[in-house]
């Protein structure tokens, strides 16, 4: 009873915010109490709300109630002090899961206040004491609470490993030294600690070099989103005006206009801010590199820090950016083709508009990126190619989304039309491609295994009639394919054949980058695997069509729907 009672003083003369005893107490309207300066910083806080709360009870108080010391309260804690009596620890003060506990503490463990490298403990603030006051500990190393001072034992001699071996690269004790690892290049943990120190501080100027830079480039890319905004509206609003001046014909002209700067505005933003994603990721990363290196460079155990230095990974350099601006015209040719269109008049039309969309895809404001590495990162620019049944050839079928094309021996009801191909099984996708974009096409082998398809791209000029090589694909300098026959790849341009696999594939994967001038196609397995079969790097000079060729009965080329399908499995987010 008489602890109760002891247990019930503490809880009684003890400050509900700082849990230690009172000190300068003051007692609030609602009848509860505090140290001053508790209570002061705790209603400092709350000045903005103009309403001060007692933090036991909740009770509000409008204005700031002016607080003097309890007198009374304040001797009878003198008196408990006197008595020996002092506030129980407060949870704080306790060691938790990621706290370093006292060693010396028995029941509920104290929080370390410092590790000792001599002693190979750790020490809460009562039990550290004799290090301070006695000569024996004089020369006993403190440091700050370490959990990994076992580290620090040589395993072989229980001795603390004070040496380095750089012969093979780990921490050793002094019988080490002159047994196991005698004749090696051995030094102390200290030299060895302060030649690496030096190398951390270069690796950390070098992070900071690259952290101004990279903020450097950051700005630079906002400036540049800022500039295709601007560049942008203005073109639309000249074209606008142009448009309004053709009346009725031009309207509709005017319209697509807008939307394609728009779409383009928002794909080149898109690009940029892209960039800028990955500028902010490798900064972040950087200065969390920067903040673990600085952390390690304050270790004050020499071991420590040099095995800790040693099992950082080596600092990786990300692929070189470079914020190489092409010359600074965004939309203006967008500006000049529509005005040279307004003079033209409707015979022109159409060749206008053709040029009007082709200069709209000249817009770069950064340099070509690299092709990507991985499936996850070709995905990233998944393309739906619908196809133009106005292009397909009679003897091709199309199913009702105009994603597949089937070869038949029956000819198909289509109208005439000049874009369609009269020969060859040919047909080409409804949308021209520009920028970066990623498709695939499944092959459906039909009857006699053996080939019959070919995988292509081409401008829209290329030949419909007749039976020559201007008009199939791969054949003529409009065009590049891959084609499978005779159990084999062989790559087609300009009718120059290149031979370059002999196995069968399913699945083709197309890669373009048009402003790079960048075109490779793949095999891609079963397990999505991707090889590349050949890759083509010219200069464009016209939109491309997406395209391909079925010669044998019932086989067929199926477009996927990479979004969907790369969904349904699981492996596209």
């Amino acid at each position: 009873m008489a602890q109760r009672g002891v247990q019930l003083d503490r809880e009684t003369f003890s400050c509900l915010i700082c849990l230690d005893l009172l000190k300068d107490p003051v007692t609030t309207p609602c009848g509860h109490s505090y140290c001053m300066s508790c209570i002061r910083a705790h209603w400092d806080g709350e000045d903005e709300k103009r309403m001060y709360s007692c933090p036991q009870c909740r009770q509000t108080f409008t204005p700031r109630p002016v607080l003097l010391k309890n007198t009374m309260l304040a001797a009878l804690v003198e008196e408990l002090k006197k008595t020996g009596l002092q506030a129980a620890p407060a949870d704080h003060c306790y060691a938790g899961a990621e706290d370093v506990a006292c060693d010396f503490c028995t029941g509920r463990k104290l929080k370390a206040l410092k590790s000792c490298l001599v002693c190979l403990v750790s020490y809460c603030e009562q039990h550290l004491q004799p290090h301070y006051e006695s000569a024996a500990f004089e020369k006993h190393k403190l440091v700050e609470p370490s959990r990994k001072l076992q580290e620090n034992i040589c395993s072989h001699h229980d001795e603390v490993m004070k040496m380095f071996c750089r012969t093979d690269q780990q921490s050793i004790c002094y019988l080490c030294s002159v047994n196991q690892h005698k004749g090696h290049d051995t030094l102390p943990a200290a030299a060895e600690r302060t030649e690496r120190q030096t190398e951390l501080e270069r690796s950390r100027l070098n992070i900071q070099q690259r952290i101004q830079d990279r903020e450097k480039d950051l700005k630079e890319l906002q400036q540049e989103v800022e500039d295709i905004s601007s560049s942008a509206d203005e073109a639309v609003e000249h074209g606008e005006k142009m448009f309004t001046e053709l009346i009725r014909l031009m309207e509709r002209r005017s319209s697509e206009l807008k939307r394609q700067v728009r779409s383009q505005q928002e794909a080149e933003v898109s690009r940029v801010k892209e960039l800028q994603e990955e500028l902010e990721q490798e900064i972040r990363e950087l200065k969390r590199r920067d903040a673990e290196l600085e952390e390690l460079s304050h270790t004050e155990d020499h071991s420590q820090f040099v095995h800790s230095y040693r099992s950082l990974p080596a600092l990786t350099d990300t692929h070189s950016f470079s914020t190489n601006f092409r010359p600074l015209r965004h939309f203006e040719g967008v500006t000049a083709a529509v005005s040279e269109l307004r003079e033209k008049l409707q015979d022109a039309l159409r060749d206008q508009w053709t040029n009007i969309s082709w200069t709209m895809t000249q817009v770069d404001v950064l340099l070509p990126q690299p092709e990507p590495t991985t499936r996850a990162g070709f995905l990233k620019y998944a393309q739906q190619i619908t196809l133009d049944p106005n292009t397909a050839c009679r003897y091709l079928f199309l199913s009702e989304e105009n994603t597949k094309a089937k070869f038949l021996i029956k000819t198909q009801p289509y109208s005439d039309h000049p874009d369609r191909f009269l020969y060859w099984p040919q047909i080409l996708s409804r949308d021209s491609l520009t920028g970066r974009c990623y498709w695939e096409v499944d092959l459906g082998w039909g009857w006699g295994a053996d080939g019959g398809f070919s995988v292509a791209l081409t401008y829209k000029g290329i030949s419909r009639e007749g039976e020559s090589n201007d008009n199939k694909l791969g054949r003529n300098d409009k065009s590049w394919s891959v084609d499978y026959e005779d159990h084999g790849y062989q790559f087609y341009h300009n009718n120059i054949k290149t031979h370059i696999l002999k196995s069968e594939c399913f699945r083709v994967g197309v890669y373009l980058d048009y402003r790079a001038g960048l075109l490779s196609f793949y095999s891609v397995s079963k397990t999505k695997t991707m090889t590349l079969l050949y890759r083509v790097q010219t200069c464009f000079t016209q939109p491309l069509y997406a395209g391909v060729r079925v010669c044998k009965m019932s086989a067929c080329a199926d477009f996927i729907n990479l979004r969907q399908s790369e969904v349904v499995s699981g492996t596209l987010g």
